[in-house]
């Protein structure tokens, strides 16, 4: 991606972004060279409606469930009783949801890293939502964060609405739709878009204020 493209692009879209991105820490997100589908995965699955301390104390428990393994191994997660991933703090409905994200590892239907690469961000999409527990936000998260896929554009992210109200001085949220059809305008890199969203969120208020 070119980064010094994307920024202008933003930049000349309007005055308030152009002010945001100024103010903003920087994109700095770039393509993944690899990636681990099933430990990203899993990870995202433990993090779901959790604070971040609260998730890492838990997934941290899980990982030490196979302390001679740097990565996870979806045979042996599956094999390891539902108790025990219980007892590391793991919900009923993530259990099974990480058994299924293991089985279907196993069977293809989750890509290996090498796959998901030459994948588009649709077929991406289509496939890990097939995993119990994986919506299409957590894959949007995916292609994001972990592929540094340049136009995602999570409209059902409630940061990525309330930055994008917060910059614009809406005073109610678009809806997904409405955000879908305003971030045109922005491709092909929503996902620059997104992040400095999330990023006038970490703002202080006063710091936010532009001439009208």
């Amino acid at each position: 991606m070119n980064h010094r493209h994307a920024h202008q692009l933003l930049k000349t879209s309007h005055p308030r972004m152009a002010e945001l991105i100024a103010r903003s820490r920087r994109y700095n997100i770039t393509p993944a060279i690899s990636v681990r589908p099933f430990d990203a995965l899993a990870e995202s699955i433990a993090y779901q409606q959790l604070t971040g301390k609260a998730a890492a104390t838990i997934f941290g428990r899980v990982r030490a469930l196979y302390p001679k393994r740097k990565w996870l191994d979806p045979k042996q997660l599956l094999a390891t009783p539902d108790e025990t991933l219980r007892a590391a703090g793991l919900s009923r409905a993530k259990t099974a949801a990480l058994k299924d994200l293991a089985a279907k590892t196993i069977d293809g239907t989750v890509p290996s890293g090498r796959a998901l690469l030459r994948m588009t961000d649709d077929e991406i999409i289509t496939r890990l939502t097939m995993v119990r527990g994986i919506g299409r936000w957590t894959v949007e998260m995916l292609l994001l964060f972990d592929l540094g896929r340049p136009d995602v554009w999570p409209v059902d992210d409630y940061g990525v609405r309330k930055g994008f109200a917060k910059t614009f001085r809406r005073r109610e949220l678009p809806t997904p739709k409405q955000l879908m059809k305003l971030g045109e305008k922005w491709r092909p890199y929503r996902s620059v878009a997104a992040w400095y969203f999330w990023r006038a969120l970490d703002a202080p208020e006063k710091a936010n204020r532009v001439n009208s």
